[in-house]
């Protein structure tokens, strides 16, 4: 459920009109409800009401924006994080450092320094190398870091090869058979308090079978490093629950998904971490945009919008489907090739999509594009960046500036011997 409904004919966010934040910030622009954030937070923390130790990490690289971070703060979400940058905005929110889980398989040395000294509460360990160095690292700034390594399953997730993150072949975490080896050699060193172990296969799952059977394997794995000597308190278990993207669509409920995990977790006696980003933050917004022109085409017309792939990148980067519809719908619909204006045929949202009719000035959103939209933007054709707002109630804010091309400019020189 989300809080974007017809109300007298005009697509609200919550209690404010679309066309008003057209109006007065202008387009293209995300909006973002706390109510559905509150909502959808609230609902994935009750389904896990059967577990009874746990951290629900928020995955910040799905929406990094710092008025979300601090809806998400206030329900007693921590953050996942793969960046120093994500962890200062995951601070700047006020989560605190103890919340933080850094994953990544890039961790360089010196965002390994900072999140050292920041005090976060757990580096998730991709590979041997990398639980070496940060040991050394630690050692030598004279603190103990607190680790969980992660291990890739080899489980098929069933979701975008590019988004795919257990499969043998992907380059996260280190292999299942080899992790007992590495555990031991890592759990040795001094500078670390390897504690536990990670998983995550992969993200917008739409069958729970993969993680049921991930989560087995990881027990199998529990267990035998506990055989082996290891004390083993924490377990990460990712993230990874879809959303439906398309109307009617139905994917595992986070009731579900907690059931599961309840039932494959009951004896391992251990603190579960959590990383849902997606589930929380995707169907909590919007990408509000403006009808341009409506071209003929050579079967079915083009609606060019003033939204493009720099500003919502997945339609161009995994053959991601937005739904799209007019904020102020007649009840006709037409049969058209929705694209932006930059200088690429990959430029385009949907082809030979049935939505409903539109032309020139009209507004529209495309759907559920909280998660990794503006977060996912760039600024080519020198666009700049996309504003992005926060509905609460009858009000709104914007939460993040638009950035104009002037901005870029003004960051760039030309060398004086080019002058």
């Amino acid at each position: 459920m989300d809080h974007f409904a017809l109300k007298d004919g005009v697509l609200h966010a919550e209690n404010v009109p679309l066309p008003q934040i057209a109006r007065e910030v202008g387009t293209p622009v995300y909006v973002y409800s706390r109510a559905t954030l509150e909502r959808h937070a609230r609902v994935f923390r009750e389904a896990l009401d059967e577990v009874p130790d746990k951290l629900i990490a928020f995955a910040v690289k799905s929406n990094p924006n710092l008025a979300v971070l601090k809806v998400l703060q206030n329900q007693g979400y921590g953050a996942d994080v793969v960046s120093v940058g994500e962890m200062r905005r995951a601070l700047a929110a006020g989560i605190a450092p103890e919340m933080i889980v850094f994953s990544g398989v890039g961790k360089t040395r010196r965002e390994m320094i900072e999140a050292l000294e920041a005090g976060i509460g757990q580096f998730n360990i991709e590979s041997e190398e990398e639980g070496l160095e940060l040991a050394e690292i630690a050692e030598g700034m004279g603190l103990t870091a607190d680790c969980a390594l992660r291990i890739n399953p080899d489980v098929d997730a069933g979701t975008h090869d590019k988004i795919s993150t257990g499969k043998g072949d992907n380059k996260f975490g280190v292999p299942i058979d080899q992790a007992g080896q590495i555990f031991g050699k890592l759990a040795s060193q001094k500078g670390v308090n390897l504690r536990g172990v990670a998983v995550h296969i992969g993200s917008q799952l739409a069958d729970i079978t993969p993680l049921e059977s991930a989560f087995a394997k990881l027990g199998e794995l529990i267990a035998g490093l506990r055989g082996a000597g290891h004390t083993i308190t924490h377990v990460d278990l990712g993230g990874g629950l879809g959303v439906p993207y398309r109307k009617g669509e139905v994917l595992p409920s986070p009731a579900e998904y907690g059931a599961m995990v309840a039932c494959v977790t009951k004896d391992w006696g251990v603190k579960l971490i959590f990383e849902p980003g997606r589930v929380i933050a995707g169907n909590a917004g919007v990408l509000l945009t403006e009808v341009v022109r409506v071209k003929r085409g050579l079967n079915n017309p083009f609606v060019i919008v003033d939204a493009a792939m720099n500003d919502l990148a997945r339609p161009a980067l995994y053959g991601a489907y937005h739904h799209f519809e007019a904020v102020t719908p007649t009840g006709e619909s037409m049969i058209a090739n929705i694209v932006g204006p930059i200088c690429e045929t990959g430029d385009t949202f949907a082809r030979d999509r049935q939505c409903d009719l539109v032309k020139s000035g009209d507004l529209a959103v495309f759907r559920t594009a909280g998660a990794y939209g503006a977060t996912m933007a760039s600024s080519y054709n020198s666009r700049g960046f996309v504003a992005e707002t926060l509905v609460d109630g009858d009000k709104f804010a914007v939460v993040a500036d638009r950035v104009g091309a002037d901005s870029f400019i003004n960051a760039e020189r030309v060398p004086d011997w080019l002058e």
